[in-house]
């Protein structure tokens, strides 16, 4: 996912700069935790400069699930995993990319959308229905090769979008167990566990395990 990057008080708008903050700020505390004053502070701006831009904290949350849809969009678009001319390779692929993101601090590779949803999905509906935008479209980009790869190797009877949404299910627990134990291990074990599923209904050898 995205990283945080360094910025100067000169670099960028107010508005790109207070996004920017959200998104490293909440990953990091959580949106409950988070302060107006925290995400100023980090942006290098005033608190009458988030004002000017946002009507409050709730209105910059949902401007930051649409940030956070936009800079992943773009980031995955650009990803290797579109490379393999087999599309159950291309799942695989995927899984694997995922999986090569999680390192580093746990806020440095876990999901903005996803932390925001866990908090406020009942106080805050359109912070919620702004990250279901975000979670949601991001599996739609992945239905195509999941319908040519369940075509091509004849388990055609399976949802397409229903295994896209799957992969963002173990995705976005991982990253929770991940949370909760402090242990980026459990999220790289979630995907592998992820891709010998996709080789069995796709029915691919499995990979050879790396002795420990």
């Amino acid at each position: 996912m995205p990283r945080k990057t360094l910025r100067s008080p000169e670099r960028g708008a107010a508005r790109t700069r207070l996004l920017e903050a959200a998104r490293d700020v909440i990953r990091r505390k959580g949106y409950c935790a988070t302060t107006v004053d925290d995400i100023c502070r980090e942006a290098e701006v005033t608190k009458g400069s988030f004002f000017h831009h946002f009507d409050s904290k709730e209105a910059l949350g949902v401007a930051a699930a649409d940030f956070w849809a936009e800079t992943t969009s773009q980031f995955f678009e650009a990803a290797p995993y579109h490379t393999p001319d087999d599309p159950a390779e291309r799942v695989l692929a995927y899984v694997a990319f995922r999986r090569s993101l999680i390192e580093g601090p746990i806020e440095g590779f876990t999901c903005l959308v996803g932390t925001m949803a866990q908090e406020v999905h009942a106080m805050s509906p359109d912070i919620r229905d702004a990250c279901g935008a975000s979670i949601f479209g991001h599996a739609a980009t992945l239905e195509a090769d999941f319908g040519a790869a369940l075509a091509a190797r004849g388990a055609g009877d399976l949802s397409a979008a229903s295994l896209a949404r799957h992969t963002q299910c173990v995705i976005q627990g991982a990253f929770v167990l991940t949370k909760a134990a402090n242990d980026p291990a459990l999220a790289r074990e979630s995907l592998d566990h992820l891709e010998r599923y996709f080789r069995l209904i796709f029915d691919m050898p499995q990979r050879e395990e790396t002795p420990r």
